[in-house]
């Protein structure tokens, strides 16, 4: 009977190996991941996840649906159109408050590329267990924006109900700047309570955060229980442009950019210095005090062809640290030079 099925399917044309032996079709070939499993977590857990979908071909493709095939999870794109090597990013995220148990879903994509009249769908397979005996009050550590240098706390209130003698053992961190503390606060008839207090320390980068802590218990089966952590780390300055393009220049051009440099509070620039070539650029820095400089920046192309690439700093009276922004281009020769 199994030779006649395997016959069976090698006549119908059917790929009987499982998907990862399988080759990807061309709208596989984008997404970062093929499957997403988020293991056991704990009711209330705010379960999320991304993928990056990348275009790696030369016409642009279009995103004309997603869906996923059941209830307990949700799907999103960050854009429609995906340009030749750009990317978007797929969320998908499982409902842990209305669902217990063993959740099997897809996210389901369209992907199309109407020059070619090309359009495929790729189901990506997510699962996930959300326990019932465990619960998080709020799901996520929130910590929003945070000031670059500054500590931040939140409390996420864990509850358990089942053994008398549950207990959470550790809290691990996978980054130096995530600690966490773990409180027992009540253990009555099988219920056990617990605050979790969560610091993200002044180390922690700039830019966003994402990252898991995990609660170890003394549960023999299931000893781990993730918990995300979010927000996003931001500096008490923003330079912008932080690089200024200024492409190919013919020597003697003469280039400008309004450079904008913005704080929390009124600040004043006391210098700006570059590391070679400060005798291209030209700035009249303010003597007052403002919450937002706004500086004419002018490059003076030099007369002979070079490579620009200069690192700028930005002095500011109290702040350890200068505020960087670079100029980035190329000089030519004027037409006819030398000939």
């Amino acid at each position: 009977m199994r030779l006649c099925l395997c016959w069976a399917l090698a006549w119908l044309g059917l790929n009987a190996l499982p998907l990862a032996a399988q080759e990807l079709s061309w709208a596989q070939k984008m997404f970062e991941k093929q499957r997403l499993d988020f293991g056991k977590v704990a009711t209330g857990a705010n379960c999320s996840d991304q993928i990056t979908i990348r275009n790696i071909y030369q016409e642009t493709i279009f995103v004309t649906d997603v869906r996923t095939s059941c209830g307990c999870a949700a799907a999103k794109v960050s854009a429609l159109q995906i340009p030749s090597g750009q990317s978007v990013v797929l969320t998908v995220t499982m409902d842990t408050m209305r669902y217990r148990g063993k959740r099997d879903s897809n996210a389901i994509v369209t992907l199309s590329e109407p020059t070619k009249g090309l359009t495929d769908v790729v189901r990506i397979p997510v699962s996930v267990y959300i326990r019932s005996d465990v619960v998080f009050t709020p799901g996520v550590v929130n910590f929003g924006t945070v000031d670059q240098g500054a500590e931040a706390e939140r409390k996420i209130h864990v509850a358990y109900a089942g053994r008398a003698d549950w207990k959470i053992v550790d809290v691990l961190s996978p980054k130096p700047y995530l600690s966490a503390k773990i409180v027992e606060t009540s253990r009555v008839s099988g219920t056990v309570d617990y605050d979790l207090l969560v610091t993200l320390k002044g180390n922690a980068p700039l830019g966003v955060l994402r990252d898991q802590l995990t609660l170890l218990t003394d549960d023999q089966g299931t000893p781990h229980v993730p918990l995300l952590v979010e927000g996003r780390v931001e500096s008490d300055f923003t330079v912008t442009p932080e690089v200024w393009n200024l492409g190919t220049v013919t020597a003697g051009t003469v280039k400008t950019t309004n450079l904008v440099v913005r704080g929390r509070k009124p600040f004043k620039i006391q210098g700006i210095e570059c590391t070679t070539a400060m005798e291209s650029f030209r700035v009249v820095l303010p003597p007052d005090e403002k919450l937002v400089h706004v500086l004419p920046l002018k490059f003076v192309a030099p007369s002979e062809p070079a490579d620009i690439d200069e690192l700028f700093t930005i002095n500011v009276p109290g702040r350890p640290e200068p505020l960087t922004f670079r100029a980035q281009g190329k000089v030519i020769a004027a037409a006819g030079k030398g000939m």
